[in-house]
Formats: C-alpha cells, sequence, structure tokens
C-alpha cells in the first residue's frame, strides 16, 4: 500500500525559515506558478524613489505586458494595497510603452480588503492573489489561488468596443516595430480570410493587428508582428485535435492561452504558403464559432 502523507498548512509570516525572501526566490525561479501565464523575470527589489521597492516585476515575453507584484506575508493590509497600486502607477507612468498591472499576494486576503480592492478594480487593472503554503513529509509547496481577477478590458476581448481607448497605429507603425516583410505576410493572412468573408478589414492597433467587420471590432483571429515573425492568433477552444495537427504539420507553437483561449502560432516566412490549407482550416473554423 502507498504511503499518503497529509499535507501541513504552513504560516509564513511567523515562519523562522520559510520568509518573504524565500516566497520570492520561489517566484522568480519560476513565474508561472502565480498561474498568470508565460511570464519571465524582469526585476526584484526593484527600487523606487521615495516609494521603496517593488517586490517583483514579471513581463510577458510575448505581448510585453508587465505585471508589479508586492507580496504580503499573513492578511492584506491598507499600506500593502496603498503600496501596490503606488508601485503599478508608478511603472506604468515610467513606462508608458507597456501594458500594466497591479498583482498583490497574500496569505489572507480578508473579506472587508477583497471588497476594498474590488472598489478599485475596473479602473486599476488589479489582481488579487490567496497563497498558501503547505509541507509534505519533507517537502514544502507553494499554491496560490486569484481570487479577484482583472475586469476583462481594451484589447483582450472582441465582443469589447473599448478598443477605441487604444493607442491609434495604422500601417506605418506596425511596417516599423514589426517589418514591411512581416506586413506582408498579415497581407497573405487576410487575403485567405477574404476568401470566405470579403467585408473583413484590418484593424491596426498598438498591441496588436486585429480584424473588423462592417465598422466593428471582429477578432476571431489577431496578428502580431515582429521582425521576422507573424504569432497568428486564432480563437479557437484547445482540442487533441487540433493540437495533433499543429504538431504533425511542424508549425511552431506557444503555449495555448487558457485564460483568452487562444493558439498563438509563431510564422516565418514561407509557412503561410507552405501551411496554407491548415491555417485557413483553422481561421475559418474561428470564424464559423464567432458567428455562430
Amino acid at each position: 500500500m502507498l504511503a499518503y502523507t497529509k499535507p501541513a498548512r504552513i504560516l509564513l509570516k511567523t515562519h523562522v525559515e520559510y520568509n518573504e525572501n524565500w516566497v520570492q526566490e520561489c517566484i522568480a525561479q519560476d513565474p508561472k506558478i502565480l498561474n498568470l501565464g508565460e511570464l519571465v523575470l524582469r526585476d526584484r527589489e526593484r527600487i523606487h524613489p521615495r516609494a521603496g521597492r517593488l517586490d517583483l516585476l514579471l513581463q510577458d515575453p510575448d505581448t510585453k505586458r508587465r505585471y508589479e507584484v508586492e507580496l504580503q506575508l499573513g492578511a492584506t493590509d491598507e499600506s500593502h494595497i496603498i503600496r501596490t497600486i503606488e508601485y503599478w502607477d508608478i511603472e506604468r507612468k515610467r513606462y508608458p510603452q507597456y501594458d500594466h498591472c497591479a498583482v498583490i499576494v497574500a496569505e489572507d486576503i480578508t473579506s472587508r480588503f477583497l471588497n476594498i480592492i474590488s472598489l478599485f478594480n475596473g479602473t486599476i487593472p488589479l489582481i488579487a492573489i490567496q497563497m498558501q503554503a503547505f509541507k509534505i513529509g519533507e517537502h514544502v509547496t507553494l499554491v496560490f489561488s486569484t481570487v479577484l481577477d482583472e475586469l476583462s478590458r481594451g484589447l483582450v476581448d472582441e465582443d469589447e468596443e473599448a478598443e477605441v481607448n487604444l493607442t491609434p497605429a495604422d500601417r506605418s507603425y506596425w511596417e516599423n516595430r514589426g517589418s514591411k516583410v512581416t506586413i506582408a505576410m498579415v497581407d497573405q493572412l487576410i487575403s485567405m480570410l477574404k476568401e470566405f468573408d470579403q467585408s473583413l478589414e484590418l484593424k491596426y492597433n498598438k498591441f496588436y493587428v486585429g480584424l473588423a467587420k462592417d465598422g466593428h471590432a471582429d477578432n476571431f483571429v489577431a496578428f502580431r508582428p515582429r521582425k521576422s515573425i507573424v504569432v497568428l492568433d486564432i480563437k479557437l477552444p484547445q482540442s487533441d485535435e487540433i493540437d495533433v495537427k499543429l504538431t504533425e504539420a511542424g508549425l511552431e507553437t506557444l503555449e495555448y492561452n487558457s485564460r483568452w483561449r487562444y493558439y498563438p502560432i509563431r510564422l516565418a516566412k514561407g509557412d503561410i504558403s507552405k501551411h496554407a490549407e491548415l491555417l485557413k482550416t483553422l481561421m475559418r473554423r474561428a470564424y464559423d464559432l464567432r458567428h455562430a
């Protein structure tokens, strides 16, 4: 019979060995444990003059979104919430070219402070994560649970018309940010889409190139041109069938975005022509699902 060891909850605030520095190191070594996606560490204990130190600065390497993360052992309190928002505000003003999100992590996010935090959500992109530590045998593990998620806004959902708030962009903006070669690749993809809907047009936004239909956002797919590749986001539920098709085709894919439910596919020059039928099939499936 296999032995079973019951996990024992550890309170980090009063623990001698497993302290805040240890938690910082765990997250810094593997930011994915926060369940916010494939993030990378940009800075730790980031100094803000006259404001203290930001615990962790994380970034999505693909979308360039940054997360200002503040840790607190024990229960949330007023000063911790204020610091979280203050660091987020400093970073977004200092680096406006990025999309920023404040993240508060605590062992105990009380109902009182959850209500207070929720008042900011909608005007400030804010995520609250409750952290628990458990000892299992000789090992200690951390469990992170999102108790307050950021409200969807801006570019994340094609059903919202909040895209008017995005900084205007045009074709020349993306030819400079990406390249003329990758914009020509986007032209190839929109030509495929027009084969089944002539009314679709490219819509240039600051963070991505989307689609418009009859003057309204219609992002069942989106394009993120880089200097030498295009990341094609196809909004489809994840399935073994699609996973197998992409693998067999030899297409390079990033990890499926389970939060916004899309497949990010990296396309190099020549991939579009080589895999035209598969790409067209997947984009048509996303189109049909969106317009069902």
